[in-house]
């Protein structure tokens, strides 16, 4: 079952609660005000490309950062060139004309 977050307007106390999507949100913990408003306080991270973790622990090496640059790089490139052209890229973006093979 998900877990929200809650705002009591009454008494602005957060708390979190636990139940199925079809529930109604329960009463405040601190003062029982029925009426409570459901509040996001996190999102979810969604990362592609370069954002993208390269291990499991979350952290990387610096092998693995560059790794993982010379994955992304050419697909950057090719999306920009397409778009803007390739006289744009050298012009503006030379960095991305390094060969990572």
């Amino acid at each position: 079952m998900p877990l929200y977050d809650y705002k009591c307007p009454n008494c602005d106390h957060l708390f979190e609660a636990r139940h199925s999507f079809n529930e109604s949100a329960p009463p405040c913990p601190k003062c029982q005000q029925e009426d409570v408003q459901r509040v996001i306080l996190k999102a979810p991270r969604v990362a592609q490309g370069m954002n993208a973790s390269v291990s499991d622990t979350g952290s990387a090496t610096k092998e693995q950062l560059r790794d993982k640059w010379a994955e992304e790089t050419p697909k950057l490139r090719k999306q920009l060139v397409d778009k803007l052209g390739e006289d744009v890229v050298n012009r503006n973006a030379p960095t991305l004309n390094t060969n990572y093979d």
